[in-house]
């Protein structure tokens, strides 16, 4: 931090403490501009952070930066939300003792943007597990559905927090998180039914209505309109620009997955918004006999559905009230405005609750259940995030405005009780005489509020459970009658002339001390009242899941009055003084730097108006009543020791009197610093600007005087460490070529061995040698069979390896190949299939691609015969034996894709089915005949067909294959018997000779003459 301040003029300082001014508001305020200004939105008072809302995204929140500050010292750096973060994360690791960090601003500040923070830090930087990754998703998650229930758009902020919350994050002995509870405190209810001009209901109604799926809509008796809900139209702001509802909607549905709601309880929880919005439309009006009654029947329907109730029960619950006397229940009717009041207490009742459901639900979900780990003592420690509503000053201050004021109250008392008494257990700890510090206690504020009996809040209670109808104005003159004297309490009674023009005459002021503040008494017992009990009845009977653990039974047939809201903020309240006690405090102040939510604007009045509510110069004034600067020796003395002679460049000494001469040389008074056991303590921040500017000055010369010393010797300790460290190489090097050799032999002799520590060495070198050389030198092609001799331990994965190797070169090779090429080897596989082995003549047509036709006028003969032999597929010339005489003639063999056809000159002479024909058969010498068998008996036949053909193999092949007859392919080696008529057989007797021969027999054969080119 001591760095900065030579750019202090510029920037500022980054502590406050060191203010030359500490006194003055002016100087402190100026500061924050400087700061601001420079986009430094972080500064410290001691060991609190202030915050400015900078209002725009600013790089300094990213995983780099919070690797910055992750374990480093809290003032060695610049302030940042991380530094805090990381300091509470600390102590708790090191001193085992729970901590909290207090967050506190106005609406608007950026308090809900700090707890994000600080918890992204925890869930980035923490270790971390499977189940703790779900605890850190669901405490993240978290946020978004607190967010929808409990935030709203106001003049002030577009995401306003209307609850104050405390969230603890539990860790375990290694510092992961691995639970969470929360705490809330005040929801301004009173949202529910009413909002001021420019502002908007809770965010989740919006959402419902934007992003719900129409279905889910429609079942709840809702429409796409904000306008036409009676809750949602009184802020006339149905729509903000920066929030998108739509999106929001989903990201709350998601939310609700992650932390681990039901669908039964979503469902549940969707009813009661709906019910809320159904209830605001439910409209009043007089009967006959002047009698007030529910004028929208629909709304009355679907509350009851959405609620779970019974339809008259409620509608009795909503016009009438039970009255006790004397033991006796009395029912009386309401009139229009109570109606109206009981409506909107209910509606305010069941969201509420709600809202307190849904954080106990939150709880469950972020509740540690191991049993074992939990029973141990000591095993985990807690950090707990309060962010809690700032002091709060508007035109008209309610009951809420009241509540949340009486808490910073309480805060302010606890926060000034614990800084002194952190400054005071440190002075002591360091032996340095504490000197009493004057400041404003507000315990008598708090007295005044909180005090039985004759405090404010004992009055209303009071006052609420008298008998009759209590009204505001006697409530105000009880307070007139009680707290009179009092010096922070004024009524327009009890002032004098110039403060009665600022107090009306149903108001009441308190002099808090952060400043005065008006509240009005109109409503205040309204808002102490508790649910009718007719309601309550009602509500306690629903079907709701979630109302059935709202509203309890007992409620309403106790005869003990509940306490008043009041009361119970000031018992809540008292429970979270007791739960910040027991931790050991941070805290985070937060200021908006203007109400235009513009970024680079900084409006003076309005922050001099909040440094005066947070109570910051207070703190401050506390904070330098001692001594301004403290640090610990080595730190100090590592940082100032070039400033003397005596502790340059090291001191040997103890730290203390290094300290003690190094301030002794630089002349500083007595009254100016105190050593303490461990730390020195500098009373004025111009002592340690003086020091800092001494530094800056004497940084050049001692440069210098740095690079004069080390010249001579550089040289030479450089060429001396890289000769040693060249030398030290090289004979490493040595040592591990001969370790290398004397494995490599010893591993030679044993090779024939199994494998044992001699030889593993050799084995694996073998191995690798021989895989590398497969990687180097692979076959090249499907016929390269060159495969290296593999060692013998590799036999087997060798002849996989081989395998594995042809399989891919084949796939490659087939992926490789063109459509045209891939039916032409298919077509070869057949032949072979067919003729290897078995015909002379099948060698020689191997090399010789099968064609489309040997045809070259095949479109004419298309043409001429019709449509009926439009899928030609292959034609070629053949010669037709006939059956009675073998007289040759001149054919033409057309085969489609379900049957082949004989033509002579554009004739068709004959058809052959390939259903029809049974098999086919050739000689196995080299001649051309082949026999084409169909069945005799078959009308449409004239007998099996004898054929000659130069292209026997292909026309065979292409027959067999579109036929589906490769199996039906017969090859004889002496004659071929075929059907000439019925009964009657043809035979065709094959012999070999010098040359090819046709002729007819004796006996009626035909006889044919071929060479044998493979005798077999």
């Amino acid at each position: 931090m001591e760095s900065t301040l030579t750019a202090r003029d510029r920037v500022g300082v980054q502590d406050f403490v060191l203010l030359e001014n500490y006194t003055s508001e002016a100087a402190f305020i100026e500061n924050l501009r400087r700061r601001f200004g420079e986009k430094l939105i972080y500064t410290y008072i001691g060991s609190v952070l202030v915050s400015v809302n900078p209002y725009k995204d600013l790089e300094i929140y990213s995983k780099a930066h919070m690797e910055r500050y992750r374990g480093v010292s809290f003032y060695e750096i610049s302030p940042h939300i991380y530094a805090v973060s990381d300091n509470t994360y600390r102590a708790m690791r090191t001193e085992r003792r729970d901590q909290c960090i207090l967050i506190s601003g106005e609406s608007g500040a950026g308090k809900t943007e700090a707890s994000k923070k600080i918890l992204q830090y925890y869930a980035t930087t923490c270790p971390v597990t499977d189940h703790m990754s779900t605890i850190r998703d669901r405490l993240l998650q978290s946020n978004p559905v607190l967010e929808a229930f409990g935030n709203a758009k106001t003049l002030r902020n577009d995401n306003s927090s209307r609850f104050g919350k405390y969230m603890d994050v539990q860790f375990d002995f290694r510092g992961a998180p691995i639970g969470g509870h929360i705490l809330n405190y005040l929801l301004e209810k009173s949202r529910v039914v009413h909002q001021n001009h420019g502002e908007r209901n809770f965010h989740i109604f919006y959402q419902l209505l934007e992003g719900g799926e129409q279905d889910q809509l429609s079942k709840l008796g809702l429409e796409r309109n904000a306008q036409k809900y009676h809750y949602l139209v009184k802020g006339c702001c149905p729509r903000v620009s920066s929030i998108n509802d739509k999106n929001d909607w989903k990201t709350v549905r998601k939310a609700l997955i992650v932390i681990g709601f039901h669908e039964e309880e979503v469902e549940d929880l969707l009813n009661i918004i709906a019910s809320v919005l159904h209830l605001g439309n439910t409209q009043f009006g007089e009967g006959e006999d002047g009698e007030t009654q529910i004028t929208t029947e629909p709304q009355l329907t679907y509350l009851s559905k959405l609620l779970g109730v019974d339809g008259p029960a409620l509608r009795e619950a909503l016009t009438h009230k039970k009255l006790t006397a004397k033991g006796e229940e009395m029912i009386s009717p309401l009139s229009f405005e109570q109606a109206v009041a009981a409506r909107d207490a209910l509606a305010k009742a069941v969201y509420g609750r709600a809202f307190t459901w849904l954080v106990a639900k939150i709880n469950q979900s972020l509740a540690f259940k191991d049993e074992v780990y939990n029973s141990s003592k000591g095993s985990s420690s807690v950090i707990g995030l309060l962010d809690i509503y700032g002091f709060e000053v508007f035109q008209h201050n309610s009951f809420e405005q009241f509540c949340i004021n009486y808490c910073n109250e309480k805060l302010q008392q606890l926060f000034i009780k614990l800084t002194l008494k952190s400054e005071q257990e440190e002075y002591e700890a360091e032996g340095i005489t504490w000197e009493p510090v004057k400041y404003f206690d507000n315990k008598i504020i708090c007295d005044l509020v909180e005090e039985k009996h004759k405090g404010f809040i004992s009055i209303l209670d009071e006052e609420c459970l008298r008998p009759g109808e209590p009204s505001d104005i006697s409530f105000l003159e009880k307070l007139e009658e009680t707290l009179g004297g009092h010096a922070h309490f004024v009524t327009h009674k009890l002032a004098n002339g110039k403060t009665r023009k600022a107090v009306g005459r149903e108001e009441f002021r308190l002099i808090h001390y952060a400043g005065e503040v008006n509240y009005t008494v109109n409503g205040e017992l309204a808002n102490q009242s508790v649910n009718s009990r007719t309601a309550g009845s009602v509500i306690c009977q629903s079907d709701n899941q979630i109302l059935s653990q709202c509203f309890h039974r007992e409620e309403v047939t106790t005869q003990k009055r509940p306490e008043t809201a009041a009361t119970q903020f000031k018992n809540s309240l008292a429970k979270l003084i007791e739960i910040l006690m027991s931790k050991e405090p941070s805290y985070v102040r937060c200021i908006k730097p203007n109400d235009a939510k513009q970024s680079g604007r900084f409006d003076e009045a309005l922050v001099r108006h909040q440094v005066k509510y947070l109570g910051l110069m207070e703190n401050l004034r506390v904070r330098r009543a001692g001594f301004a600067y403290r640090r610990r020796y080595e730190a100090f003395l590592q940082r100032y020791k070039s400033l003397c002679p005596g502790t340059w460049p090291n001191w040997q000494g103890r730290l203390a009197d290094g300290v003690a001469a190094l301030v002794q040389h630089l002349g500083y008074k007595p009254e100016e610093y105190k050593l303490g056991k461990t730390k020195i303590f500098i009373r004025f921040p111009k002592t340690l600007f003086t020091t800092e500017d001494a530094l800056e000055a004497r940084r050049p010369a001692l440069g210098k005087t740095i690079q004069a010393k080390y010249h001579r010797i550089r040289n030479a300790v450089i060429q001396s460490a890289w000769r040693g460290m060249k030398s030290r190489r090289k004979a490493r090097r040595r040592r591990h070529a001969a370790e290398i050799i004397r494995k490599f032999i010893k591993g030679f002799i044993y090779r024939h061995y199994e494998r044992c520590p001699e030889n593993e060495y050799f084995l694996d070198h073998q191995r690798f040698s021989f895989l590398m050389t497969l990687v180097r030198n692979p076959p090249k092609s499907v016929l390269d069979k060159s495969w290296p001799v593999p060692p013998p331990s590799l036999t087997e994965a060798s002849e996989h390896l081989c395998r594995l190797c042809m399989q891919n070169m084949m796939r490659a090779y087939c992926r490789r190949i063109q459509p045209e090429w891939k039916k032409q080897m298919e077509q070869k596989v057949v032949a072979s299939q067919i003729f290897q082995d078995q015909k002379d003549s099948y060698p020689q047509s191997v090399p010789k691609l099968f064609v489309a036709s040997r045809l070259g006028r095949a479109h004419t003969l298309t043409d001429t015969l019709g449509t009926h032999l439009r899928r030609l597929v292959y034609g070629v010339a053949v010669t037709k034996y006939d059956r009675r005489g073998y007289k040759a003639r001149p054919r033409q063999l057309l085969l489609t894709s379900s049957f082949a056809v004989l033509v002579a000159e554009a004739k068709l002479k004959q058809r052959i089915d390939y259903s029809a024909l049974r098999s086919i058969s050739v000689s196995s010498l080299t001649d051309g005949f082949m026999v084409l068998h169909v069945p005799s008996e078959d009308n449409k036949q004239k007998s099996d067909v004898v054929l000659q053909c130069d292209h026997v193999i292909e026309v065979v092949t292409k027959l067999a294959t579109m036929a589906d007859k490769k199996n039906k392919v017969n090859i004889s080696q002496d004659s071929i018997k075929f059907a000439v008529a019925r009964g009657k057989e043809g035979v065709i007797d094959f012999t070999s000779g010098p040359e090819l021969k046709v002729t007819k027999g004796k006996k009626g054969h035909l006889l044919v003459t071929a060479p044998q080119l493979n005798p077999r």
